[in-house]
């Protein structure tokens, strides 16, 4: 939507759109073919109006891609950091699985120390036994 901006200095005008036609109010109408958009208003602006609109596009532009860099920036940022999350996340896991699984050799040597123990306990009860009974 264009706005239509009087011109209060008395600079010179410059056609922002060749080959339309200028109406008593300063408003340029689009000489077209097409009778529907013969009547769309074309503003005129001085030089300065179109150096200030372009400077203004020029940081939209630059804007734009400054954006677009962080976006992508981070993008990979993030995705390195899950890399790596998810890397040491694993490795965690694996050094736990190997701390319980050392736990499990030395319950299962405990309870091979403990049967043995059990066993030589019972032997000796069964032969003092064997003993009281025979004297």
């Amino acid at each position: 939507m264009e706005i239509e901006v009087a011109d209060r200095t008395n600079k010179r005008m410059k056609p922002s759109v060749e080959g339309n036609e200028t109406t008593d109010s300063g408003i340029e109408v689009a000489k077209d073919a097409d009778e529907e958009n013969a009547s769309i208003p074309v503003l005129m602006a001085s030089e300065q109006m179109e150096a200030e609109i372009a400077n203004i596009f020029q940081k939209m532009e630059h804007f734009t891609n400054l954006v677009s860099e962080l976006l992508e920036s981070g993008k990979s940022m993030l995705k390195d950091l899950s890399n790596e999350f998810e890397e040491r996340l694993i490795q965690i896991h694996k050094e736990q699985m190997e701390k319980w699984q050392e736990e499990i050799k030395e319950v299962r040597l405990l309870d091979t120390a403990n049967e043995e123990a059990d066993s030589l306990l019972l032997n000796a009860k069964t032969l003092l036994q064997n003993v009281h009974g025979e004297s």
